[in-house]
């Protein structure tokens, strides 16, 4: 029987009695498309060794139950104010995020699998970021083509021999994961000002409060020390000498889509929360003004884009940065973190070459593979992308967020001429994707549980050296048959648990 076509995070209530008065299991009316991988189900329809806890537990709750811990965890969210601005035809509105109450499992082996490959690949990127600010080896040996990076719009000639302590240009990456019948692969690198840390955070409190036994049984690993991981990070990136460095988080204001975060954040880590006119720079030093008089800052955790960041440096205009911030950041007075211009290495262009930078800076083989690209700036790519527009995803190279995407599947024939028109106007300015068959995980619905698409992003932090927590923010398309999870978007998020050994696992090959 397949699956009701019901919006997730309902109550629970409606499932409470089948027409014949037996009460309705959550599970009873799951059916999973076997076109795509079940995060909690076989093919067979069988549970998966390390979710059978979860499945025998939920499956015997009543629906009252379970309605009242989706409805406790969503007061949650709202009572702790968790939202994101989402932007649409009237403009921009506040939201709460959704929450979807069923967690979703990943067992040791194959976090442990997913992390090595993480590590890996930030470590090429920062490598990469330093090459190409630096002796450009990469580009005079023909891996990656010069005007594909130096024409980059978020190439920043500016930082071309600034020296970044370290090396480390990226401090906080936030990479998109997708899983398919073929295992993981990576969809994209965030690694400008990446966003959904605190909705990880945020989903566990919220779920962790009412699965205490599960979370102990499951002997889950935490997530809870992200913040002093974050402050520890950035204070080895403080300038030489500084033994206690003063951090501050930079914010663009109240009307950012993630100002929440930002404030989670800055309380997280113990740190002030600023926005550009509460730092002044002086004599080639950042200060903060306080009720006290001023205070030199030592690395500034920057949460707006490169653009705005200094309004001397960059963007004459911009009302958001600090007037000679990038000054002070030259002569190594202050850190800033991300540093500007890593938005080179995240442009959908580049992504297409970073398995060559892997095994071009490390000598290894990718760990996790990239997603089938087809750059359009080459000829029969672009012929290639304009034949099969309905059946591809086609994206601009710069964009984030789920913005300026054509998902031909689920598109008009009128949006695909229109876009195709964009496409031929502009080729070097788009990449096209096959479209993937996104892993499915269960989610409550006012009918028990109903497949959705997810997709995780975990949050690798750098420094003197890298780190990880044991979790990611699992992004969930809420839409039925939907494949677009971001939150700007409308997707919404579940909690992950990562488990701290194999338990009914054992025996698993990774991914």
């Amino acid at each position: 029987m397949s699956a009701p076509d019901a919006s997730p995070s309902g109550s629970g209530g409606a499932r409470d009695k089948e027409p014949g008065g037996e009460a309705r299991r959550l599970f009873g009316e799951y059916a999973a498309d076997p076109a795509f991988y079940d995060e909690m189900f076989d093919e067979s329809g069988v549970p998966r060794p390390h979710c059978r806890v979860l499945w025998e537990t939920l499956d015997a709750m009543p629906g009252a139950e379970i309605g009242a811990m989706q409805e406790r965890a969503e007061r949650s969210f709202l009572r702790e104010g968790v939202t994101f601005a989402v932007y649409g035809e009237e403009g921009a509105h506040e939201r709460i995020i959704p929450i979807d109450f069923l967690p979703r499992i990943l067992n040791a082996l194959e976090w442990d699998f997913l992390e090595r490959g993480l590590r890996q690949r930030l470590t090429a990127l920062n490598l990469f970021l330093a090459d190409v600010y630096g002796p450009a080896r990469i580009l005079g040996d023909g891996v990656v083509p010069v005007d594909l990076v130096r024409g980059c719009p978020q190439y920043r000639i500016e930082m071309r021999g600034v020296e970044v302590p370290h090396g480390t240009y990226v401090s906080v990456c936030g990479t998109d994961l997708v899983r398919t019948h073929e295992g993981f692969m990576v969809l994209e690198d965030n690694l400008r000002v990446p966003s959904g840390v605190s909705y990880m955070l945020a989903n566990r409190r919220a779920v962790k409060t009412s699965l205490r036994d599960l979370f102990r049984r499951y002997a889950v690993r935490g997530i809870e020390h992200y913040g002093q991981l974050l402050r520890q990070t950035l204070a080895e990136l403080a300038p030489p000498g500084v033994s206690d460095p003063c951090i501050v988080l930079l914010t663009p204001g109240v009307y950012n889509s993630a100002f929440y975060e930002h404030m989670f954040l800055a309380r997280e880590m113990g740190v002030e929360l600023v926005e550009g006119g509460d730092l002044l720079v002086h004599n080639g030093f950042v200060y903060m003004r306080t009720t006290d008089g001023l205070r030199r800052v030592d690395v500034v955790y920057r949460r707006i884009d490169d653009d705005f960041v200094d309004p001397l440096a960059f963007r004459s205009d911009s009302q958001l940065g600090v007037p000679g911030l990038f000054h002070s950041y030259r002569l190594g007075r202050v850190t800033i973190a991300n540093a500007p211009g890593t938005g080179v290495a995240d442009d959908k262009s580049v992504y297409y070459y970073v398995p060559d930078i892997i095994r071009y800076y490390l000598g290894e083989e990718p760990l996790l593979p990239n997603v089938e690209t087809h750059l359009c700036r080459d000829p029969r790519s672009l012929e290639y992308t304009l034949d099969n527009l309905d059946r591809l995803v086609v994206k601009m190279v710069g964009e984030s967020g789920g913005y300026g995407m054509l998902v031909g599947p689920h598109s008009t024939a009128s949006e695909r001429a229109a876009y195709a028109e964009q496409v031929r106007a502009n080729p070097s300015n788009f990449v096209s994707q096959p479209t993937l068959d996104l892993s499915c995980a269960p989610c409550l619905s006012d009918d028990g549980a109903v497949p959705r698409h997810v997709d995780l992003r975990p949050f690798i932090l750098c420094g003197r050296e890298t780190r990880l927590v044991p979790g990611a923010f699992c992004r969930v398309a809420l839409k039925p048959g939907s494949l677009v999870v971001n939150s700007s978007q409308g997707g919404g998020g579940k909690d992950l648990w990562v488990l701290a050994d194999q338990g009914e696992s054992a025996g698993e090959t990774a991914p």
